[in-house]
Formats: structure tokens, sequence, C-alpha cells
């Protein structure tokens, strides 16, 4: 992997976009950050991945969400879907053990559903 992947800006990045989409749209991105920062994820597992991760974090984007917020946030929400539909074979259930540990301390209280419901 590139040694100027910071995964702590990373991690970062993934908070605040889990504080605007809540705890059902970021567990798949959690996922995905858990497979990518594996040391048995296969390179070319985290390349896909980091590539999703990059076109949902970086300020450049085929459509963005600031001009069209519908859309925008669309074509952000399948590159992910597709991307974990991909790689969902890599996740293992220590990483989702540490997904819903995480998000458990990012949303207290609340279930999936109240989340969606907020």
């Amino acid at each position: 992997m590139n040694t100027n992947f910071n995964a702590s800006q990373l991690w970062d990045t993934i908070k605040e976009y889990a504080k605007k989409v809540g705890r059902v749209g970021a567990r798949p991105v959690l996922l995905l950050y858990y497979v990518m920062t594996d040391e048995a994820t296969p390179r070319s597992v985290k390349l896909t991945v980091g590539a999703a991760l990059a076109y949902l974090v970086l300020p450049v984007n085929l459509i963005s969400a600031k001009r069209h917020p519908l859309t925008g946030w669309v074509d952000e929400a399948a590159a992910i879907v597709l991307v974990y539909e991909k790689v969902k074979k890599n996740i293992t259930p220590e990483m989702e053990r540490k997904a819903d540990e995480t998000l458990d301390k990012w949303f207290p209280g609340n279930t999936p559903f109240e989340v969606m419901n907020d």
C-alpha cells in the first residue's frame, strides 16, 4: 500500500461522514475501512476499497453532492454498495464486531432503526 496513506485522517473523515448518514449508512463504510486496513486482505481488494473510499471522501466527484444533493449522494452510495458487494467475502466476524462496537460508541442508545427514523 502507498506509504502516504493516512489511516487516522481517513478515520476522522469516516466519522464526519457517519454523522451525515447515520448508523445504517455508516456501517458498510466502516466495514470497508476494516477490510482495507486488515493485513490479511489481498492488495487488489485493498486498492478497490481504497478507490471507493477515496471517491466518498475526496472533494472531487463525478456528481457533486453540493450542487445536486440527491443525485450526488446516490452516486456515492452506489459506489460503496458496488464495492461492498464485490469484497464482502473478505469481511470477517471480527470486523463486523469492531464495526458494531464503533457504531455503538458513535450512536449510543440508538438501534439501527431508531437512527433511520430520526
